[in-house]
């Protein structure tokens, strides 16, 4: 028997008590018991985004909130500042393009993050520009964006500042109000410890102020009908009523153990896995990393399908390939949600054999041995 041990970026390890929450019997959602769980995990949502702000819940992915504040916070007209720096960010481009809006893209290597400094360019040249959009933790590279130091440039102008923080929320530092986001959203599949089916946008009174102001070319995606359920702890559609259940509990545990002490985790457990790398002999893809995840580039010889392959077959273990322009070159390990420290002990482990199986020889205890001594200290 092999115990699968999940370490993509998405989905995430799920606990066992949000799973055994998730099994209880299914109830009906315009009820009281829906309307209470609602409640609940908007005001949980609050916490982890911090932000006073109305957080809106979805049933879809991240992309669907994601898509959701693009499509009714961009009025017509008006254009937006796209920046591409990997495949998720190409996505919003994308996004903007599907619907006929104005927009002009950034492109950024994908193995660092944007320079502030070209976005404060951009939006002094072109007073068009009414919003820029930025992925925080960009998961396709490993990449992190300094989100507040462009929250500091946006928020004088005009422009609402949209943030996708699908794997930053609840992994990695994250001030929804503080850093003048208007617009952020994420997906129940990450560092919120549940399976993929939910994604929450926090929605400022500054993109309320546009969102109102004209009607989108959208219906289940429309955020207006979504506020106006709000109101009573409801949804306009029908929700994914297991999903929110289990997310209750989720965003119980982790107000127990507390934000800061969860990103302390988390980039404890990313610095020791690429500290472990590094000792094996690899190279690490980002130069500009997010704690959510780390990407590592296979050295020469290594191939991609062989390697993930074995760590799947003889140790049960699940990374993630590249994406897009670095499939077959980079590999991806999350530190998200339901993980600690032995956990990435034994993902260092099994890398280490499965590169020697591979033929990059990697003397046993190598990776391992450093791993524990930056989880030590």
């Amino acid at each position: 028997m092999t115990k699968i041990r999940l370490f993509t970026p998405g989905p995430t390890g799920v606990p066992e008590e949000v799973l055994l929450e998730m099994a209880r019997p299914i109830f009906h959602h315009r009820t009281g018991q829906y309307r209470d769980f609602l409640k609940q995990l908007t005001q949980g949502l609050q916490y982890v985004f911090r932000t006073n702000n109305e957080v809106l819940t979805f049933t879809g992915s991240g992309t669907s909130a994601m898509e959701a504040g693009i499509v009714c916070c961009l009025a017509p007209g008006a254009k937006a500042l796209v920046v591409r720096g990997g495949k998720f960010g190409q996505r919003w481009a994308e996004v903007c393009t599907a619907y006929g809006l104005d927009h002009i893209n950034i492109d950024v290597e994908w193995s660092r993050a944007v320079d502030p400094a070209v976005i404060e360019k951009a939006l002094a040249d072109d007073p068009a520009i009414k919003a820029v959009i930025v992925t925080h933790s960009e998961t396709s590279t490993g990449v992190r964006s300094d989100v507040e130091a462009i929250g500091k440039i946006v928020a004088p102008t005009e422009a609402l500042f949209m943030v996708d923080c699908i794997t930053s929320a609840a992994a990695i530092p994250l001030e929804v109000d503080k850093w003048s986001i208007d617009v952020a959203a994420t997906g129940s599949q990450k560092a919120l410890m549940l399976p993929p089916g939910l994604a929450f946008l926090a929605v400022s009174p500054k993109a309320w102020k546009i969102a109102k102001s004209f009607q989108p070319k959208a219906y289940y995606l429309d955020i207006k009908r979504y506020r106006k359920s709000l109101k009573t702890w409801d949804n306009p559609y029908t929700p994914a009523i297991t999903l929110v259940r289990g997310l209750a509990k989720a965003l119980e545990m982790i107000k127990a153990e507390g934000l800061e002490n969860i990103w302390a985790r988390t980039a404890k457990i990313a610095q020791a896995t690429r500290q472990a790398a590094l000792a094996m002999g690899l190279k690490l893809f980002a130069a500009d990393p997010v704690d959510s995840l780390t990407s590592i580039c296979y050295p020469q010889g290594v191939d991609d399908k062989q390697f993930r392959s074995l760590l799947r077959e003889k140790f049960g273990i699940w990374v993630a390939g590249g994406q897009a322009d670095l499939s077959g070159k980079i590999f991806r390990i999350s530190h998200m949600g339901y993980v600690d420290a032995l956990d990435a002990v034994s993902v260092i482990a099994a890398i280490e054999q499965a590169l020697n199986a591979c033929g990059h020889k990697v003397i046993p205890g190598t990776g391992t041995g450093k791993a524990l001594e930056i989880l030590a200290s």
